[in-house]
């Protein structure tokens, strides 16, 4: 078996809206294709042997146990490739459930499509599951452990950790959106000028002040202690001279840890001799050059949680230890611990494995044991000198016991250190007395504190911590996300995408937007480029002074790696048409509008879904929607329409020459279409669909229909506002029209457009694309050729494919299919062939370029623009 392409899907996307994060392979089977696996020796009894949790798998049987018996009675091998790749990542915590196999483009080809958690661990689980089905279908015996073991890596590597997750999880709850920000380690809440962020228990309202003051553990302990909160004394020390001395004055036991430090690292405590003080000093400048020395406080270890000033959870927390039986070693003790299904490695789970690292044999060898050690019965023993449950300790809730007076001492501790998420250590034989009652100390704050003990802790309550901290960064009844329009189709996207950032920037709304041009933040072209994809997407739900996305979404986007976002308010279809067929396997205009109707499917309940009803493809995306669905129209009377509006659905149409919306049985005429410079005194009529499109968004928005009226006629075309969108110049002897329409759609709405053009000769410059169907490039000769007096064939750059050659014959066989004495001549550079058309096109003619580089050829009309002028005012002042 060979993987052909692997794609990861991020979000909404053609194989599934419900499952976003998805895993796409491209399957070759190879020797395969036609072997089933009932067909292999053995073959379903050894997968059950190495895999026996796929029992759980139900397939299509419904029951546990289902996939099993689908192997035992014969299946694709690239079925079992989707659910071994699945099992993998559950056996490395990542429970995955969600997995197709659909039959491909070819004989032999399969697309697997399974879910994942984290991209490279579905990415590896892949290429993973290909090889060990391909061994097992050879008869032979691949293991997994490695495998496993390089999946849990990539999860700790990778994954949120605990504390994250549940303030990621608790934000999805209440419909909050998020965006992972991996290079910078932040996770954005919220999109735009909601947006707020987290890493792990750190937020964006906490503050440095707060983050400086817990960071630093000596002023910390002197903050506090002017606070009347009992703290140990202790001393801070650079070298084993002043260690000595600050053990003297404070006698033993002490604690040795890190000036600056966290999670326990580097810290040791209940030290009483010299010599383990000296070790303790040279593991604890690991981290810290600077080192606190502190007196041992006896008791518990207890962790008190404080959120937006108020107390919220408490947790005792107990290093990892064992119990002796008087017959285990202490490695079997260890070993049998590990047992417990809680326990896992790294973030895994509630539990972490206890492993036996130089700093627990150090702690063995004090107490004269070794690992083979026999405890008596009922002897324990601690593993590690602090109580994280990263290296293996355990948690439990004492949130109802905690006295008044602690806990009040707790929001104190918060208030004055400044954290808004904190986490204070405290010392104490009963935290269910108050602390000076039982000498116990405030150890330290921590302004980062780990969530898993309250949440998932080993006795006791779990505490839902996370809710408090997103209630605090966003209170109820407060906006986390701005209003997204998402627009796609086969032409007019950008158009259309333009226009409705116009009207909202008319509006006020501070707009973002994407095109094929560049991604804009308020009308500033931020990033120049075909931005049609995810990233684009995100880019502008990241920017924090947008408070309105207007998204337009390309079919390459959606296809290579889905949609940024999981829903939009409104999703606008223009049209559908037979366009870059043949790539990523999608091979028919129907095939083509299952891409496309992805963007409606993704509109929330209470958002629009608004459709050319004139396009069948378009029209037939209303069903099964569960959004409202607005339609479009430039026929008043089209039965879809009318349908639609007696039910009392909405719709804009073109009527009796004025773009109008229908709601219910009334009519309401928003402009003159003549009045509106988009549609170019009406001659545009494709324009007018995206005009339609937009009036139904402005409306939607809840705009006056004055409103949509000025922000209609304030849009004016130009090559500023629709750069290589119908771009006209008029010069003193000619006009030229410069535009983007690649596509047999797009040329057949130019050609119609020029029909209506006055002009005594009509020159079109053209080009075909190697990556489109041959029929579709002389399908483009035809249309020019029908269109034009004089036809000048150019070459894109990337010819894709195909040589200039082989295009051009394409084209020149569709144009001699028409008038085969058509004026032709063959210029392979843009801007040339523009040039050429513009220094001998005859008095009064109309050049059309269906350009690639729009600004240069802008700038070569400008500049004979200049020449043309000089030439006029010479020739007048020769006169005069």
């Amino acid at each position: 078996m060979k993987i052909l392409e692997l794609r990861i899907m991020r979000g909404p996307n053609y194989w599934s809206i419900k499952h976003p994060k998805i895993i796409v392979l491209k399957l070759d089977l190879e020797g395969l294709q036609d072997v089933l696996t009932n067909e292999v020796p053995q073959f379903p009894e050894r997968l059950e042997k190495l895999f026996p949790g796929m029992y759980e798998h139900r397939s299509s049987k419904g029951t546990p146990g289902g996939f099993f018996r689908l192997v035992r009675e014969g299946t694709t091998f690239s079925k079992v490739v989707q659910h071994i790749a699945l099992e993998l990542q559950t056996l490395a915590g990542m429970n995955s459930g969600y997995g197709r196999r659909y039959a491909g483009p070819g004989p032999g080809v399969d697309y697997v499509v399974f879910s994942y958690q984290q991209e490279r661990a579905g990415e590896y689980a892949a290429h993973a599951a290909v090889r060990i089905t391909e061994l097992m279908a050879k008869g032979k015996k691949p293991s997994i452990v490695q495998d496993i073991a390089r999946l849990h890596q990539i999860r700790e590597d990778e994954y949120f950790g605990p504390s994250t997750e549940a303030i990621v999880s608790e934000a999805v709850s209440r419909g909050i959106p998020y965006i992972n920000n991996q290079r910078s380690g932040l996770i954005q809440l919220g999109y735009g000028i909601h947006q707020k962020h987290i890493q792990a228990a750190m937020t964006s309202r906490t503050s440095c002040f707060g983050v400086e003051n817990a960071g630093n553990k000596n002023a910390t302990k002197l903050i506090l202690e002017d606070a009347g909160i009992p703290v140990p004394r202790g001393h801070i020390v650079h070298d084993a001279d002043e260690l000595e001395e600050a053990v003297q004055e404070l006698g033993y036991p002490v604690v040795v840890k890190p000036l600056d430090g966290n999670q326990g690292k580097g810290a040791t405590i209940n030290i009483h001799t010299w010599k383990e003080a000296q070790r303790a000093l040279t593991e604890a400048q690991r981290y810290s050059k600077k080192v606190m020395v502190e007196q041992f406080i006896t008791g518990d270890d207890y962790r008190l949680l404080v959120i937006n000033g108020k107390f919220i959870a408490a947790a005792k927390r107990t290093p990892a230890m064992v119990t002796g039986n008087g017959i285990s070693t202490i490695q079997q003790l260890v070993k049998e611990v590990n047992k417990d299904p809680r326990r896992g490695i790294g973030h895994e789970k509630a539990l972490t494995h206890i492993k036996i690292d130089k700093h627990t044999r150090s702690l063995l060898k004090e107490k004269g044991l070794t690992l083979q050690s026999v405890l008596p019965e009922g002897e324990v023993l601690y593993l590690k000198s602090t109580a994280n449950l990263s290296t293996g300790g355990t948690a439990t809730d004492v949130t109802d016991l905690v006295h008044p007076y602690n806990v009040l001492m707790a929001e104190r501790i918060a208030g004055i250190i400044g954290l808004d998420v904190c986490g204070i250590d405290v010392m104490t034989t009963d935290i269910a007395i108050p602390l000076p009652e039982t000498k116990g100390a405030v150890i330290e704050v921590n302004a980062a504190p780990g969530l898993r003990m309250h949440i998932s802790p080993t006795d006791g309550l779990p505490r839902n911590v996370a809710e408090p901290i997103i209630n605090m960064l966003f209170p109820h009844s407060t906006p986390t996300r701005i209003p997204i329009v998402a627009i796609t189709g086969t032409n007019g996207k950008t158009t259309t995408t333009r226009l409705v950032a116009h009207m909202l920037k008319f509006k006020g709304y501070q707009v973002g937007y994407t095109t094929t041009d560049g991604i804009y933040i308020q009308d500033n072209k931020i990033i120049k480029g075909d931005t049609t994809g995810s990233y684009s997407s995100e880019f502008v739900l990241k920017d924090p002074t947008v408070n309105y996305a207007v998204l337009e979404c390309a079919r390459g986007g959606m296809l290579r790696s889905g949609l940024a976002f999981r829903q939009c308010d409104i999703g606008i279809v223009t049209n559908v048409s037979a366009d870059h067929l043949g790539l990523g396997d999608i091979n028919t205009v129907e095939e083509m509008a299952e891409v496309k109707a992805v963007i409606p499917r993704t509109v929330c309940q209470n958002g629009y879904a608004v459709l050319n009803a004139d396009d069948d493809l378009v029209f037939e995306m209303a069903t099964g929607l569960s959004c409202k669905v607005a339609f479009f129209s430039l026929d008043e009377n089209n039965p879809r329409i009318l349908q639609h509006i007696s039910k009392g659905g909405l719709a804009a149409v073109l009527e009796n020459g004025y773009i109008s919306i229908f709601k219910n049985t009334y009519k309401i005429r928003v402009d003159r279409v003549a009045d509106i410079p988009l549609t170019f005194g009406g001659r545009a009529r494709f324009n007018i669909h995206n005009v339609l499109a937009a009036t139904l968004t402005g409306y939607i928005n809840h705009f006056e229909i004055a409103e949509i009226r000025t922000a209609l006629r304030t849009f004016i075309p130009s090559a500023e506002t629709t750069p290589g969108r119908m771009n006209l110049f008029k010069l003193p002897r000619y006009e030229v029209l410069i535009d983007y329409a690649h596509n047999i759609a797009s040329m057949e709405a130019i050609a119609d457009f020029i029909d209506n053009v006055q002009a005594t000769y009509k020159i079109g410059i053209v080009a075909g694309i190697g990556d489109r169907q041959e029929e579709d490039t002389i399908e483009i000769g035809r249309i020019a050729a029908e269109t034009f007096d004089e036809i000048i064939i150019r070459q894109d750059k990337d010819l894709r494919g195909k040589s200039g050659q082989e295009i051009n014959s394409l084209i020149k066989q569709g144009i001699m299919a028409v008038k085969p004495n058509m004026k032709l001549t063959e210029i392979n550079q843009e801007t040339r062939a523009l040039a050429h058309a513009m220094e001998y096109a005859p008095e009064g003619a109309f050049i059309t370029l269906f350009s690639e580089d729009i600004p240069e050829s802008i700038k070569l009309v400008e500049s004979f623009r200049i020449i043309d002028h000089r030439r006029i005012s010479s020739l007048e002042q020769d006169s005069f």
